[in-house]
């Protein structure tokens, strides 16, 4: 029988309640899905904080052995398929995961399943990666490079997906009408752009009117405001 005490990651982030989901994340956009989720859907979890400075949390043996990739969300299940233990990186992974186990915000099956499906993907695909270059060539150590292909390339990019959002959002709530993960995995990298960003300006942020309505609407919901105070 595996125990959560058999991960090594546990060695270095010890569970204090090794009976509910454990947590492996920051306050980054990626982070924040999975709190958000977890938070939305009800799920007792223990949240402990992986540092992305220096020392770098992300890049020791002990989250190594349950990330391969040295990138954060991570969380481990200890009543997974079977009963047993499961481990599980990826932020798209895990919501997909959560919903299963939930049965919230993602159908079980049909074509409204593959159409947030399919919303989830162009996230972790499109609006994440491009918005991620962008945060870099303009707010971080990008910023240094005197050539600004790079940032025109990336404010271009963000706004063509911000187009993209906002005309899926005519007429609807919610990305696929219906609040699914597909949302939990948008609006905290639409947030990024303010927040962390600073580039309200350069993507016009403000100009899609859908997109501004839709946010509002997300950050407004009781749950989502919690996910965002996890691990800081």
């Amino acid at each position: 029988m595996t125990l959560l005490s058999d991960f090594p990651i546990t060695r270095r982030w010890p569970a204090t309640r090794p009976d509910v989901i454990q947590l492996y994340s920051l306050g980054t956009p990626n982070g924040q899905k999975a709190s958000i989720a977890l938070e939305e859907m009800g799920l007792d979890y223990e949240a402990h904080r992986i540092s992305i400075s220096d020392p770098e949390d992300q890049k020791t043996p002990e989250f190594l052995s349950l990330n391969p990739n040295h990138k954060i969300p991570a969380i481990i299940d200890p009543d997974g398929p079977g009963g047993k233990p499961m481990p599980l990186w990826e932020s798209g992974a895990i919501l997909i995961y959560l919903a299963d186990k939930t049965g919230l915000f993602l159908p079980a099956d049909g074509a409204e399943r593959y159409h947030t499906l399919q919303w989830l993907m162009w996230q972790m695909g499109g609006v994440g990666p491009m918005f991620g270059q962008l945060g870099y060539f303009h707010r971080y150590k990008g910023s240094e490079i005197e050539d600004n292909r790079p940032r025109e390339r990336y404010y271009a990019e963000a706004r063509r997906l911000l187009g993209v959002l906002d005309r899926q959002l005519e007429g609807r709530d919610w990305i696929t009408g219906s609040f699914s993960i597909a949302d939990i995995a948008t609006a905290p990298w639409v947030r990024t752009l303010d927040v962390f960003y600073e580039a309200v300006e350069q993507t016009e942020l403000n100009s899609f009117d859908n997109v501004m309505r839709w946010k509002d609407r997300f950050f407004d919901r009781p749950a989502v405001q919690r996910g965002l105070e996890v691990t800081p």
